[in-house]
């Protein structure tokens, strides 16, 4: 008989297993390190890794780690080098930075670790310089915001004027996400008025909707790359008493924003799934540990467009 137990540490939180467990070969410790917990998206990430490992509780323990913020490099750096001291046998990380990551997780493989990079890709080029070899397990996100803002462009005629909410400009996704939303822009004849980073943040987000929509009055949308700023973006329509003329959309699915669809004030999003995203990475992670030999591609996850007509 076994049993699940939380070890509580600061922003690292351990699932262990206790008393009476079969004797046989150890199983290997996964370390998941996301960005931050205070996402609903990441905390879904969390809870959907935490439920794969209580259905293969045999195959291998997890080690679940967020940082603070969206932006605390400093803290995901020391994480990563935390797991490598622990001695895991994988790690599966979304980075908060595109490049910053890199010779941290050099550390990690040099230590014989198995990494797989998830949600935010890592770039290609300081992979190269840093000779590292790490499969991205995630979706397309410029395709994802290809799709949202298409579905926003049939809501608004050619000439119009939108401003964009970019995440964090070092990161592979907020990057990708910025050309899906261009691209649509771009073949609808629509004209993107602003574009400004709000680092993933719904306070830099309100912050930024209310100046760029004071300096663009004309603005008819407001297209963000997560549903955090997505939520910022509203709340300043709502305050410019703009509700109704500017619509917004968003990236990511998360409970507010589905609430909002359905009660017609934001348009759309996109779901990635985050529920499943880092168990994609996990169940990778298992399959190289299971069997080094194997090339490592990377692996396209679904990320589906979310309207009022899907949510019913």
């Amino acid at each position: 008989m076994s049993c699940l137990r939380w070890l509580a540490l600061p922003t690292l939180l351990l699932l262990a297993s206790c008393g009476g467990e079969e004797s046989g070969p150890a199983k290997p410790q996964v370390a998941l390190i996301m960005k931050s917990l205070a996402n609903e998206f990441f905390s879904t990430m969390a809870a959907g890794a935490e439920r794969h490992q209580a259905e293969n509780s045999r195959r291998y323990d997890l080690i679940v780690n967020g940082i603070k913020d969206e932006r605390d490099l400093s803290r995901q750096v020391a994480l990563v080098d935390e797991m490598i001291a622990r001695g895991v046998q994988a790690i599966v990380i979304a980075p908060a930075d595109s490049k910053a990551l890199a010779p941290a997780l050099g550390r990690a493989s040099e230590a014989g670790i198995v990494v797989i990079n998830i949600d935010n890709k890592l770039d290609i080029q300081v992979l190269e310089q840093e000779g590292l070899a790490i499969p991205f397990v995630g979706p397309d996100n410029r395709a994802g915001a290809r799709k949202v803002g298409d579905h926003l462009a049939q809501a608004l005629e050619s000439g119009m004027q939108v401003i964009v909410l970019e995440g964090t400009r070092s990161s592979f996704n907020a990057q990708q996400r910025r050309l899906g939303f261009e691209d649509a822009m771009r073949d609808a004849g629509i004209v993107i008025a602003d574009s400004q980073s709000a680092n993933w943040e719904m306070a830099q987000a309100n912050t930024f909707t209310t100046s760029m929509l004071a300096e663009y009055p004309q603005a008819r949308a407001v297209l963000a790359s997560n549903d955090s700023m997505a939520l910022g973006a509203l709340a300043a329509v709502k305050a410019a008493g703009r509700e109704g003329e500017v619509t917004i959309v968003g990236f990511d699915n998360i409970t507010a924003v589905q609430a909002a669809i359905r009660e017609g004030r934001i348009l759309a999003t996109a779901d990635q799934h985050a529920d499943q995203l880092a168990t994609f990475g996990i169940d990778y992670a298992l399959k190289l540990l299971a069997d080094s030999n194997q090339t490592l591609d990377d692996l396209e996850t679904p990320v589906d467009l979310i309207t009022a007509s899907s949510l019913d």
